[in-house]
């Protein structure tokens, strides 16, 4: 769906100078990766969008996703599978990213307990994800995922195949310390962030009514749990 004129307008006085959650995890990935690192991106997409933008940075890219790649991309290593069987050898990674990922998982325990066991002792896994609080995702919950192709096409002009099952499974600061914890992870680092309302901006009045609530949310402190986003630095120990 075309985007609105108004909306667009609206975006670009009250957002224009804001940073989005996708480049604030990607400096966070950079600043963690070495040059002589082996950096996973569990589930990289068909072409590997974000694992692209670090080559030459680390020694060895590797991608993983239950997608059927199109062909192979210079530099990467593409693998066809599930995050609970990367099938990756124990402790031969340094750093794992995984970018609007974790609300499609639906067995934590197994996807946790696999990239604590490719983790080489003291790396880490720096996931982005959607907050299960955000009126998006609980909508989400709401509504039959066999509706949200449909919809998302119609909101953000996504191509239907793009759009896979949600199941919030790990999307709270309470779960991701369960899951974590239950896995022998450190909590390293855990935020909330905001983006501009991105679900509306086929229509200029709802965005205006979002951009509103979104504000409220960046004043107000205690309400910072309801932004959009979350992201994870999780540890595994050295010893």
């Amino acid at each position: 769906m075309p985007m609105s004129e108004l909306a667009e307008t609206l975006r670009e006085r009250y957002f224009g100078d804001d940073e989005h959650p996708y480049v604030t995890f990607e400096r966070r990935v950079a600043s963690l990766l070495r040059p002589g690192d082996t950096l996973l991106d569990a589930g990289c997409g068909r072409t590997a969008p974000v694992l692209v933008k670090f080559r030459h940075q680390a020694a060895r890219l590797v991608g993983i996703d239950l997608v059927e790649f199109p062909s192979t991309i210079e530099g990467i290593e593409l693998r066809r599978g599930d995050l609970a069987h990367t099938g990756m050898p124990d402790a031969s990674v340094d750093l794992v990213m995984s970018r609007s990922v974790m609300e499609h998982v639906t067995d934590p325990m197994a996807v946790y307990g696999e990239m604590r066991r490719v983790l080489r002792p003291g790396g880490r896994f720096v996931f982005l994800t959607g907050n299960f609080w955000d009126y998006a995702a609980l909508v989400a919950c709401a509504v039959p995922n066999r509706f949200h192709p449909w919809i998302v096409r119609r909101t953000e002009g996504r191509e239907e195949d793009d759009v896979f099952p949600t199941a919030y499974r790990t999307n709270t600061r309470r779960a991701v310390r369960r899951w974590a914890g239950a896995n022998g992870f450190d909590v390293e680092a855990f935020d909330y962030l905001g983006q501009y309302p991105s679900y509306f901006m086929f229509n200029g009045p709802l965005f205006l009514v979002a951009t509103g609530y979104e504000k409220l949310l960046r004043r107000v402190r205690p309400l910072r749990f309801l932004q959009g986003w979350i992201l994870a630095v999780l540890r595994k120990p050295e010893r």
